[in-house]
């Protein structure tokens, strides 16, 4: 990859959050070095635990290799990367993610093919994410390493492939294709760090300056929103007008000139709070079971057993015999009802109050799709609160002391119905409408909230 010479000018303060980002640009061989050992951590942690026998019931995550890796995919890695991703912008798609970083090494011994129209899709992050999620659910991605083998490691190779025939030292696959990347550009859009452009000072810049290589094909002299930056450091100090800053995390969604697009509104709301919560919630869900025990004793009754079959591949439905964990032909059927059918019902719910709010007010800047990205802080918790689900299971497993876990996730969802309040307050202060529209709007947007709130209420305090 192509190192560049830096010239900044020498007279112009500096924070230390911004020579942060300077670093990160002037020292990319080292990051290339640790992307690199990320790669082969990565690559040992998926594919060695396939091929090693279920864990015997006195190990530990420190002694069985299947169970560390387990861990650290489920109970570390991800729930890491999205607080991460809220607190820092998308700095794991930048630094350390090995399937951006490979699929950009290779495309440099690519055919390098022009981009297809249908690649270039804005809907295809939304349709990769919820795919992969419910495909994840139907085969037990977190519990069995032969699971996350083919998930993540199918992903990788996807990456590849599309590195190999698309771009020159680009990220395609990263930009178009990549089943977090929709979830990781709503979440930037609320992280208080980000890479900051003043377009005057692009514009006045009269100096020598190397261009930059943005990986992921970002415009970053127009660049308004962190959401599409990869948070790679690359950029920094170019023409003198890029600096990594700190911001309001509301700042974004706040900005009437930054568009609220529906393709990140759609994952958002349908995704993240829909089709994942779903998927953290149907293993404990009592509507689940009991619409799982009416239907079974349905077709008992009728002698109708093809559903009720559990020989399966293990690659379409959950198979293991020797961990005794076998779903039927009803199972699939069933969680793929509830994540899609619920996930899409509850997203549908979650824009009442967007839509609503945005007919009230009947302003040009106030759109149901910008209403619906102040559910942004809602999302981040409830994914947070989905994912440490995985960490806590894994340390009831070691018999942890947990004692301080009801107050944690009492306080991040507090937070997160308090931020998305707060940020659609402030989106109905902005505009020019009667008190009472206002007031009804404000009220309105309290619902999408009160639904989360009572949802993983249900989840931690009731079932």
């Amino acid at each position: 990859m192509a190192e560049h010479v830096l010239r900044f000018h020498p007279s112009q303060p500096r924070s230390r959050v911004e020579k942060l980002g300077l670093l990160l640009r002037r020292y990319r061989g080292p990051i290339i070095a640790v992307q690199w050992l990320v790669v082969v951590v990565y690559a040992g942690l998926v594919v060695i635990p396939a091929f090693l026998p279920l864990p015997p019931e006195d190990a530990h995550i420190w002694d069985n290799l299947r169970l560390f890796a387990q861990f650290c995919f489920w109970g570390l890695w991800w729930p890491g990367v999205m607080i991460a991703t809220v607190t820092m912008g998308r700095v794991w798609c930048g630094l350390f993610c090995p399937e951006g970083f490979v699929s950009e090494w290779i495309s440099q011994y690519g055919r390098g093919k022009a981009l297809p129209g249908w690649l270039k899709w804005a809907g295809w992050p939304f349709v990769a994410f919820v795919c992969t999620t419910v495909y994840g659910q139907l085969v037990s991605v977190y519990e069995y390493p032969q699971a996350a083998l083919l998930v993540l490691g199918g992903s990788t190779v996807a990456a590849v492939a599309i590195g190999l025939l698309y771009g020159r030292e680009k990220r395609i696959w990263c930009r178009y294709l990549c089943p977090a990347s929709g979830v990781f550009a709503v979440l930037a859009k609320i992280a208080p760090l980000h890479y900051k452009v003043d377009r005057a000072a692009w514009d006045r810049y009269e100096g020598e300056y190397q261009p930059v290589n943005c990986a992921p094909l970002v415009d970053i002299r127009r660049m308004t929103s962190a959401g599409e930056c990869h948070s790679c450091g690359r950029c920094a100090g170019q023409r003198d007008a890029i600096a990594l800053s700190w911001r309001s995390p509301f700042s974004e969604v706040l900005d009437f000139n930054n568009p609220a697009k529906t393709p990140d509104v759609l994952t958002l709301v349908y995704g993240v709070l829909g089709v994942a919560t779903a998927a953290f919630q149907w293993t404990v869900s009592p509507w689940f079971l009991h619409m799982k025990l009416a239907i079974a004793e349905w077709l008992v009754e009728r002698e109708h057993f093809t559903l009720l079959d559990n020989d399966v591949p293990w690659w379409l439905l959950t198979h293991y015999p020797e961990a005794n964990d076998l779903f039927t032909w009803l199972d699939g059927a069933l969680i793929l009802t509830y994540l899609i059918g619920g996930g899409f019902l509850l997203g549908s719910l979650l824009l009442v109050g967007p839509f609503v709010a945005s007919r009230l007010l009947k302003s040009e800047h106030l759109s149901w799709q910008r209403f619906a990205l102040a559910l942004a802080p809602m999302a981040a918790a409830s994914v947070i609160l989905g994912l440490s689900m995985l960490t806590v299971t894994h340390l009831k497993a070691e018999h942890l002391w947990l004692g301080w876990l009801p107050a944690f996730r009492i306080a991040l969802l507090g937070l997160g119905a308090t931020g998305t309040l707060w940020l659609a307050l402030q989106l109905v202060r902005r505009v020019t409408a009667g008190i009472v529209a206002k007031g009804i709007a404000g009220l309105v947007m309290a619902l999408p909230v009160g639904l989360m709130v009572t949802l993983w209420s249900l989840v931690f305090f009731v079932w």
